[in-house]
This record gives C-alpha cells, structure tokens and sequence, in this order.
C-alpha cells in the first residue's frame, strides 16, 4: 500500500473550519479533528508578546493524487508553506484492517489495490486504533492479548463522516479515542487481527484500525529485551 497514505495537518484553530472545507470540496470529506496548543516556552511568548497558539491536528487517508491535489490548495488558499502558519504531512501505510475499513477510508478517491508492501529494515509499527468513547480498554486488552505493551490515547471528534454509516454502520461523527501502539512489525497483524475480532466493527468498541511503518525509535529499549 505504497501509495495510501495518513495526513496530518496542524493549523491554527482559527482557520480549521475553512481547511475542513477545502478538504470536502476536494473530495475529502472524512476527517478525525483533535485540539493541540503551541509548544513555545512562555518566555519566548512574552519576548514577542504572543499569546499561546490554539492548534487544530486534522487527520485523514488520502491517495498520491488526492495528497497532490490538497497540497496545491493548502499553498495556494491557506499559504501553508510560510513559516508559522502551519504544516501537512504525510506518512505512508503499510496495513489496513479490512475491506471495509479501506472502502470508508478511502470514500471515493481511486486506487488499485497492490501487494501489501513492507519497508525494508522497519522493525517497528504504529497500529492506529479509532474507537468509540469509552472503549481504550477493550482495545488494549485485544492488543495486550498478543503481546502488546501499552499505548497512548487522545480526544478526537470526526467530521463530515455521515457516509460512515454505509460503510461501517457507526458514526464517527461521536466521540471518539485515537490509540496509539508501538510493536514489532512482526507482531504487528495479530495484535491488528486481535483487536479487529475482539473491539473491532461487530463490538461496541466499533473500531477501525490500520498501521503505519516507524522507521526508528527512541525508548523502546524495554520492549527490546522483552
């Protein structure tokens, strides 16, 4: 899955409505919103006389051409390449948790599927877990079930995902947790398959999951001579 991707894009809070839009008109309608701040020391904001900066985290699954497309809007509209006014990126997926999963995901923008590809010399993974509220429990434990270690969740809320109910038969539109697991990529599917069969669509966790390659790491020595 070379080229499917995860998207994130950080703005300030004041312009997260008119990116969403953007998104939509381009055919990306279906996007996990999270609120963050600026990192900057408070004596850097009192220097400048700044206050702290109210972010938005947009996440979404996009395609090459799609990404292309959006990355023109984002210099063009939203002048997002000047310094301070935010920033897009990618990272690429290596896995997906099912048909289904990849229909919504995807939601219209072409792709032929290919052999799953893996990143050479990747001795890690991010499985991503998005869950209804309430439910970081049941995935970690699918995901401990199979040897995982622990995890990290947030706050998110989805928007404009009313197409999730053909698909998934779940609104992402509610609240929801987004966990984050660090493994080993040779651990990585059956922590996936267990968390798909245990809080996965069928389960009032309704969880969707997909992975992503980490090409290293810093603090994982534990899980290393485990």
């Amino acid at each position: 899955m070379s080229e499917i991707y995860l998207m994130m894009t950080i703005s300030k809070r004041s312009v997260a409505k008119r990116i969403l839009m953007c998104y939509e008109q381009n055919g990306l309608p279906s996007v996990l919103c999270t609120l963050a701040q600026g990192t900057a020391t408070s004596e850097t904001l009192d220097y400048f006389g700044l206050e702290v900066t109210e972010k938005t985290v947009m996440l979404a699954v996009v395609t090459d051409n799609t990404w292309k497309t959006v990355k023109r809007e984002l210099e063009d509209r939203f002048q997002i390449d000047v310094p301070g006014t935010g920033i897009a990126f990618l990272m690429p997926l290596s896995s997906i948790g099912g048909k289904k999963v990849m229909q919504f995901l995807l939601d219209g923008q072409v792709y032929e599927k290919e052999e799953e590809s893996v990143m050479k010399n990747t001795k890690y993974e991010l499985i991503v877990v998005i869950a209804n509220h309430g439910y970081t429990e049941e995935v970690m434990d699918a995901a401990r079930a199979q040897g995982a270690g622990g995890g990290t969740s947030i706050h998110a809320m989805g928007t404009g995902l009313e197409r999730a109910e053909k698909f998934l038969g779940v609104s992402i539109a509610d609240e929801k947790e987004i966990i984050f697991i660090v493994t080993k990529t040779e651990m990585k599917n059956a922590i996936m398959k267990s968390i798909m069969e245990n809080a996965g669509l069928e389960s009032k966790a309704k969880s969707v999951v997909f992975s992503i390659p980490v090409t290293d790491t810093a603090g994982l020595r534990l899980q290393e001579v485990q």
